[in-house]
């Protein structure tokens, strides 16, 4: 987890927001910035909760991976900063 003094805590932080909408933990999955190509699992993001919503940034550039806001009736989902998303599924 990050430092109260930096502002942030780690992408662990987006496992109850997200397990509303997909099945699998997803701080598992590795995600990949669409800006410097830095790959890791989502639980290694930098988590600022200070803003509408969560706002994750790669632990590498800082530049926004992913955001995720919920309003009453929806969650917001934008990753448009990650270019890639590979969710552990298991032997098929």
């Amino acid at each position: 987890m990050g430092d109260a003094h930096d502002g942030y805590v780690d992408g662990n932080a987006l496992a109850g927001p997200l397990s509303e909408v997909f099945a699998v933990d997803v701080t598992a999955a590795t995600s990949r910035c669409a800006n410097c190509g830095c790959t890791g699992p989502l639980a290694r993001l930098r988590v600022y909760m200070h803003a509408p919503g969560l706002v994750a940034r790669c632990q590498e550039c800082g530049r926004v991976v992913l955001r995720a806001t919920r309003t009453r009736d929806a969650l917001w989902l934008d990753m448009s900063g990650a270019a890639s998303l590979a969710i552990p599924m298991g032997e098929a």
